[in-house]
């Protein structure tokens, strides 16, 4: 079997279970022992069932916190970055296939849509420029 990492962590919406693995078990089953509760959101670390955490315990969970914070933030870029893309190919799908019927169908929503954004994006440009000015 290989080497197994000290920790697991299942994921959620806002953070993950942690779990301390152990595969020296007779049966060479690994064990997994749910230790904790984070919330990325607050930084909150519940420890589970009464347990205390050690220091490698939360040197590990706070490891694991600013290395997925890190990848949240990075995949949200990305997302805004595939939203530029897809705005580009909606603009040629209008001009080029979009029937009367489908423009009929997104029309309304993808103006509204634009405007909000592009009145945020105005309005921040508009601050930054203050602060910065």
């Amino acid at each position: 079997m290989a080497d197994l990492p000290d920790y697991y962590f299942r994921v959620r919406e806002n953070g993950a279970f942690v779990f301390r693995l152990d595969a020296a078990t007779r049966q060479r089953r690994i064990e997994m022992d749910q230790i904790a509760a984070v919330n990325i959101r607050n930084g909150e670390i519940k420890p589970h069932g009464g347990r205390e955490l050690d220091a490698d315990d939360l040197a590990a969970i706070r490891g694991w916190m600013a290395e997925r914070e890190a990848v949240l933030a990075a995949r949200e870029i990305d997302d805004i970055l595939r939203t530029v893309e897809h705005l580009n190919l909606t603009a040629h799908w209008v001009q080029t296939r979009a029937s009367d019927a489908a423009l009929d169908q997104v029309t309304e929503g993808l103006l509204m849509a634009m405007h909000d954004l592009r009145s945020v994006l105005v309005r921040k440009r508009a601050d930054r420029l203050g602060r910065d000015g």
